[in-house]
C-alpha cells in the first residue's frame, strides 16, 4: 500500500519548471484577439446605433469613439484582425500537413505575431 505521507516535490507541470511555449501563447493570443474584435465590433455598433437614436446621444458616442479610448479598442481590433489572418493562414498550412515539426511551427508562430504588429503598423500609417 501507499505511504499516505505527502512527497515535499511540487505538481506537475509546476510554474517553476514548465516552459510557455509558442504554441500555448498563440492559442492565449487567439482568444485574446477574439475579444478584441468583440469589443472594437461593439463600439463601432453602439456608435453607429446612436446615430440614429438622436444627435446629442450621438456626440456623447462620437466623443467615446474619438477619445484615446476609442483609439485603443480600435487599434486593438485592427491588430486582432491581422493576427487572426495570418493565425488562419497558419492553420491552413498546418491542415494541409505541413509545418508540423517544432522549428517550423514556432516560426510560424512568431511570423504571425511579428506581421501582425508590422501589418497593423502599416495599415495604421497609411490611414
Amino acid at each position: 500500500m501507499a505511504d499516505p505521507a505527502k512527497a515535499a516535490r511540487p505538481l506537475s507541470p509546476h510554474l517553476q519548471i514548465y516552459r510557455l511555449q509558442l504554441t500555448s501563447v498563440s492559442s492565449i493570443l487567439t482568444r485574446i484577439t477574439g475579444h478584441a474584435l468583440m469589443a472594437g465590433a461593439l463600439l463601432a455598433i453602439w456608435w453607429l446605433f446612436s446615430a440614429a437614436i438622436s444627435p446629442a446621444y450621438f456626440a456623447c458616442a462620437d466623443a467615446v469613439v474619438h477619445s484615446w479610448f476609442g483609439a485603443l479598442v480600435f487599434t486593438g481590433s485592427l491588430w486582432a484582425i491581422w493576427y487572426h489572418y495570418l493565425a488562419g493562414i497558419r492553420h491552413l498550412i498546418f491542415d494541409a500537413g505541413m509545418g508540423l515539426d517544432i522549428p517550423t511551427a514556432q516560426k510560424l508562430g512568431w511570423a504571425c505575431i511579428i506581421g501582425s504588429v508590422l501589418l497593423t503598423a502599416a495599415t495604421l500609417y497609411l490611414i
